[in-house]
C-alpha cells in the first residue's frame, strides 16, 4: 500500500497515511494513473497565463485534461515577459483541442 499524496510504502492492513490522512492505494493503482510526460503534447503556446488559463477552461469544459507549463523565471529580472507558455493535452486528445483552439482564435 502507498500513500498517493506522500509517497510513502506501509504495511499490508494500513488503508490510511498517518502522516497526512489520505486513503492509500495499491503500488499497481498508484503507478497506473502516473502523469508520463510522453503521453502528452503541445497543443498551444502563449505568452499571457490569462490567455493559456482562458484556453485550459474552455478545454476542460470538453472535458479535456490540460497541463501549463509556465517557464517564467521571476527571479530573473528582464524587462516585459520573454516567457513562453505551453499548453500540454493527453495525446487522444490533441485533435479535438486543437480543433477547439482554433475555433476560439478564429477572427471573423
Amino acid at each position: 500500500m502507498l500513500c498517493p499524496k506522500c509517497e510513502y510504502e506501509y504495511h499490508e492492513g494500513i488503508t490510511t497515511c498517518p502522516d497526512c490522512n489520505t486513503e492509500l492505494v495499491t503500488i499497481e493503482d498508484f503507478e497506473g494513473n502516473l502523469v508520463h510526460p510522453k503521453d502528452w503534447v503541445i497543443v498551444s503556446t502563449c505568452a499571457d497565463i490569462v490567455e493559456a488559463d482562458m484556453l485550459k477552461s474552455n478545454l476542460g469544459g470538453a472535458d479535456i485534461d490540460v497541463l501549463i507549463l509556465n517557464q517564467n523565471d521571476r527571479s530573473f529580472p528582464v524587462v516585459g515577459d520573454l516567457s513562453v507558455i505551453k499548453l500540454l493535452v493527453k495525446k487522444n486528445d490533441a485533435e479535438d483541442a486543437i480543433a477547439i483552439i482554433n475555433d476560439i482564435n478564429k477572427v471573423e
